[in-house]
């Protein structure tokens, strides 16, 4: 049993290795934008995260199919993430002007870290099956000064990732308190992969023996 990880997100690769796996790295090539456009201004943002997740793994499930079928049974896994806040879905911030304007509006406020995953079985090249979800987790963010916030985008570290934060780096000094799956906030929540996974007749256990 194979487990590709349909992201380039560095977090990702980490928490399923320290879990125990040797994921294969496929990175999808979809335009994330033309997907959030095409679901219209009112779509819920857990549909939105979960739609982006879906088409992450699809377009690498069918890469994998016409060009590199793996033998036997494999399993490719995807997320987005993204923060719901003050009634917005925020993204990457991508620019520091960006992130340094994020940070000074969110700090000291709350907001859920969103993260869509989709998991889908392959059995010899075809696929055997699929499934989907989202899990929520609700974010304190400390109050940094804005000497503090700039020195941290400074870093860029917030450019690339979801909400201009992360929980398992430099941001972490930012983030006064969490409810809910921190492997979640980090990238891929291991318990909602676990169930997914077990929709698809797949256990945990099976990927152990993807260990380097």
């Amino acid at each position: 049993m194979r487990l590709v990880l349909a992201s380039a997100s560095p977090a990702r690769l980490s928490v399923l290795r320290a879990a125990g796996t040797s994921p294969l790295v496929s990175v999808s090539q979809v335009d994330e934008d033309a997907i959030l456009a095409g679901l219209g201004p009112d779509v819920a943002h857990e549909d939105a995260v979960a739609a982006l997740a879906r088409a992450k793994v699809q377009d690498v499930v069918g890469r994998i199919v016409a060009e590199e079928p793996l033998p036997g049974r494999a399993v490719v896994i995807g997320c987005d993430s993204m923060l719901s806040i003050d009634g917005e879905l925020v993204g990457k911030p991508h620019t520091p002007e960006v992130a340094a304007a994020r940070w000074r509006a969110m700090r000291g406020r709350t907001g859920r870290l969103l993260t869509g995953h989709c998991a889908i079985l392959l059995d010899d090249g075809a696929v055997a099956g699929e499934s989907g979800g989202t899990r929520a987790t609700t974010l304190r963010f400390g109050a940094p000064s804005d000497a503090e916030i700039d020195a941290y985008v400074a870093t860029g570290e917030p450019l690339p990732v979801a909400g201009g934060f992360t929980l398992d780096g430099l941001g972490g000094w930012f983030v006064d308190g969490i409810e809910g799956d921190p492997s979640s906030v980090i990238g891929i929540s291991l318990p909602l992969t676990r169930q997914l996974l077990g929709d698809l007749g797949v256990s945990p256990v099976a990927l152990w023996s993807d260990r380097a």
